[in-house]
């Protein structure tokens, strides 16, 4: 089993950025946490970040011809915003999670509301860093149950 973790803008500035609301934990320790739970989980983990929206409508793209089973993504500001983000998770039709470290919806309005949550399988929000451990080991759950059912 392959999972794409797809990480938006800014998320590369963790442990620096606002660290009242992510936290101290910084992108590579969360990537590096994750390694250890997929090794746990014997699954392969393919991890991504970028700034650009471009790049992760791209990334996400690739995941239809690499071997990707699913994807946990959190889009960050694009979560709000891009339309093309939505529409290449919905075009590769992938089970997707979700995942922001603080809770969107108790944040500002215009927080509030996901444009990618409808194309994903599921939201993991507010649970800090850990949120990524838990929307990857849910992920790995679905795929491995709906691997039984198809059988």
């Amino acid at each position: 089993m392959k999972i794409l973790v797809v990480n938006g803008p800014n998320l590369n500035l963790l442990g620096r950025r606002k660290v009242e609301v992510y936290g101290t934990i910084t992108l590579p320790e969360i990537e590096s946490r994750l390694r250890k739970v997929a090794e746990e989980l014997g699954v392969e983990m393919n991890f991504s970040q970028s700034n650009s929206e471009g790049a992760l409508v791209d990334r996400i793209g690739e995941a239809l011809f690499d071997g990707t089973d699913g994807i946990v993504i959190n889009p960050a500001a694009y979560t709000h915003t891009s339309v093309a983000v939505r529409d290449a998770l919905e075009a590769v039709r992938l089970p997707a999670i979700e995942v922001h470290i603080s809770n969107i919806h108790t944040r500002e309005e215009f927080r509030n509301h996901s444009v990618t949550a409808p194309v994903c399988v599921g939201q993991v929000v507010g649970l800090g860093a850990d949120g990524y451990e838990w929307a990857f080991r849910a992920l790995v759950r679905r795929l491995e149950c709906n691997e039984r059912e198809s059988r």
